[in-house]
């Protein structure tokens, strides 16, 4: 938000204060001003937790500027289409390539004519032609920057131990959290000698969650994790590793319980089943609704600068801002830690040999 916006609502409002003999002509033009000023808030807190085709750093609306970096837009459409996302500005005006039109409306892209036009159901739902979008938006730029620095720390970690048993350079970090895993997340839940196949895909999961998680907190006004798509993908990438993994032991506790009366078997094997696919789904939800509300929430207290009547309000919603900066950064490691255990605690689950644990009992 340009900053001369707010200041030209805040001047508003000191005026409607500080003369009070105009109270009922000004009041109604402040209200007006505010309710205009909460409007572009949400609006601006929407387009931060929505995916974008661009890179906006800040804009100058009373000019008609964006400043930022346009990402490729990649279509098919009767054959590959491919240009700059800066064609649609920021959805103004219409992109034209190969004779063909398209138009960005509500962060989607809709196939048009040369005016833009865009038809709607009863629902006022959009009827237009979608192609296939490929586009690279910043989302998944965001990852491919995550899983580029994994690889490079990471690789700098596993070559820094051929030089000797100590790691040097940022590796002395990174080391005592990946033994933490491994001691603490793996070997406890999965079991020893089973977790070791298994860590490759701890050890990425925590640390691809934790550094999008943190580079949400950062001004590229990225909302990875808060993406329900995101999280629906890493959720399956548990799901169909436990299914996998599941020895005749996991599908036996699911349709067969031992030791339990054959009716109640029959009761409970359709909700052990609905489990099956409930782990999954709550660890989606989880790491969405908690990285969403975060943002939500933390968008809105800055938003709450520009709201207030005077500095004592906007000074003391600043130092809240701040702490729950500082809260959210202890978060995006927390919910990181909670996805990684919650997927070493279902691998355990399906790996675990109750026949063993049996012998050794009797």
């Amino acid at each position: 938000m340009q900053r001369k916006h707010f200041v030209k609502y805040l001047t508003i409002i000191a005026f409607v204060i500080n003369f009070n003999s105009f109270a009922q002509h000004n009041e109604h033009e402040t209200q007006h001003e505010e309710k205009d000023l909460k409007t572009e808030i949400k609006e601006e807190i929407q387009h931060h937790l929505q995916d974008s085709h661009d890179f906006t750093f800040f804009s100058d609306k009373e000019k008609g500027k964006h400043y930022g970096i346009s990402l490729p837009v990649i279509l098919w459409d009767n054959g590959l289409q491919v240009f700059s996302s800066g064609k649609f500005h920021h959805g103004e005006t219409v992109a034209e390539n190969n004779g063909n039109y398209y138009k960005l409306y509500h962060n989607k892209i809709y196939k048009t004519d040369a005016e833009g036009t865009i038809s709607y159901d009863e629902a006022h739902h959009p009827t237009n032609a979608k192609p296939l979008d490929f586009s690279m938006t910043k989302s998944v730029v965001m990852m491919i920057v995550t899983g580029l620095l994994m690889f490079l720390i990471f690789g700098g970690l596993a070559k820094s131990f051929g030089k000797g048993p100590i790691p040097s350079g940022v590796g002395r970090f990174f080391e005592p959290i990946v033994l933490f895993i491994r001691d603490d997340i793996a070997i406890p839940n999965i079991g020893d000698p089973q977790y070791k196949k298994y860590m490759p895909y701890l050890l990425t999961i925590f640390f691809f969650v934790w550094f999008l998680n943190l580079f949400g907190l950062t001004p590229l006004g990225v909302n990875v994790t808060g993406n329900i798509a995101v999280t629906f993908a890493l959720a399956l990438l548990t799901f169909i590793i436990t299914q996998i993994s599941g020895n005749k032991n996991y599908w036996k506790h699911i349709f067969w319980m031992p030791g339990v009366p054959p009716l109640m078997k029959i009761v409970l094997a359709p909700i052990e089943l609905l489990g099956v696919f409930i782990k999954p789904f709550a660890l989606m939800i989880r790491l969405y609704a908690n990285i969403m509300a975060g943002h939500v929430v933390l968008m809105s207290i800055i938003g709450l600068m520009f709201v207030f009547q005077n500095w004592v309000g906007s000074s003391m919603t600043f130092l809240l801002a701040f702490a729950l900066s500082i809260l959210e950064l202890l978060v995006a490691a927390l919910q990181a830690y909670i996805f990684t255990m919650l997927s070493a605690l279902y691998f355990g689950f399906a790996v675990e040999d109750h026949e063993h644990e049996h012998s050794e009992s009797h």
